[in-house]
């Protein structure tokens, strides 16, 4: 499919803020609303958005009309998430398709909205951003990695992400490969088998990253991705931070050793630790739907993205998933 590139993200354009999946707190909306603003920009968002139904945001029909109208909107440059949670995939058979490819836009997020990100990329052909949260990383002094946004949205052509303190990624298996960047959270990959909206992995730098799920667990979706084929074809993969990924302090075993047991024989290179999406500090903004290569050597690595992201007018390259 066409790869569709959205505008990139000037000083003092609006971002409209979304609530997709789980209600929200006003006072974190309001505290990275503050931080969006002091990085130039003019948050923008519906008084609807503190609706609660259940655990949701207000209904599905109020989300799913919030999506919509931040698409059509004129004056809206980019879309992101205020947060995550639950419910996004409640959107995936209403969400109208035609809008957002006349009307391409940036738009962000993580977590719940993994399932938002990869069906939007998968059927439109739109580059998706795994990265901050409005509500939660913007709304914290250290959560946002401001380098990696700016050269994800902004339209910068060729930037790297080295292993190390940069970004928290280290190698597991050396290799180098080259791909398409895609993935999210493990949860919501594992949950879109078997349903129209199945992720797409191969020809991939697959990004898996996920939150308090123990060993276990991770090693029963890795496996689920593995026997439903969804590894064949992957040219890369890594890992997040995978934050409180554990069974107890003391288990007697490592998170890298549990994945390494399921995907150590795939031949491609790994690297773990990479800071985007559930995150201990500083989101990194990864965008999905570019060329990208991963180097992942014995000491050291770097993910380098290969293209821009965004572009001055929004245009579709013939970008393939190899």
């Amino acid at each position: 499919m066409p790869r569709i590139k959205p505008f990139a993200l000037q000083p003092g354009d609006t971002i409209g803020i979304i609530a997709p999946a789980s209600n929200i707190k006003r006072e974190m909306l309001e505290a990275g609303c503050a931080a969006l603003r002091r990085l130039g920009y003019k948050p923008f968002y519906f008084d609807s958005i503190f609706d609660k139904d259940l655990y949701f945001s207000g209904s599905a029909e109020r989300r799913r009309r919030e999506l919509d109208e931040m698409f059509m909107r004129d004056q809206v440059r980019a879309i992101v998430c205020a947060r995550g949670g639950y419910g996004a995939h409640y959107l995936l058979d209403t969400i109208k398709l035609e809008t957002i490819r006349a009307h391409p836009k940036i738009f962000v997020g993580y977590s719940d909205i993994t399932s938002l990100l990869t069906y939007i990329l998968d059927s439109t052909g739109l580059v998706t951003f795994h990265g901050p949260m409005v509500a939660k990383d913007f709304a914290h002094s250290d959560g946002v990695d401001v380098a990696s946004w700016e050269a994800a949205l902004t339209g910068v052509a060729d930037w790297t992400l080295n292993f190390g303190a940069e970004s928290g990624a280290k190698a597991l298996l050396a290799g180098s490969a080259d791909g398409i960047l895609y993935g999210g959270c493990l949860s919501m990959l594992v949950a879109s088998l078997g349903t129209p909206y199945e992720i797409h992995t191969a020809g991939t730098i697959l990004f898996i990253e996920d939150l308090a799920a123990k060993p276990y667990q991770i090693d029963r979706m890795l496996m689920q991705l593995k026997l439903a084929g969804k590894f064949a074809g992957v040219r890369g993969i890594i890992f997040g931070e995978m934050v409180d990924c554990a069974q107890k302090q003391d288990q007697g075993y490592t998170l890298e050793e549990v994945v390494l047991r399921v995907i150590g024989g795939l031949g491609v290179p790994v690297a773990y630790g990479l800071r985007s999406g559930h995150v201990s500090r500083q989101n990194i903004t990864l965008p999905f739907g570019v060329h990208a290569a991963l180097n992942v050597g014995k000491d050291a690595g770097s993910l380098r993205i290969l293209e821009s992201a965004t572009t001055s007018v929004a245009v579709s390259s013939r970008a393939s998933r190899f």
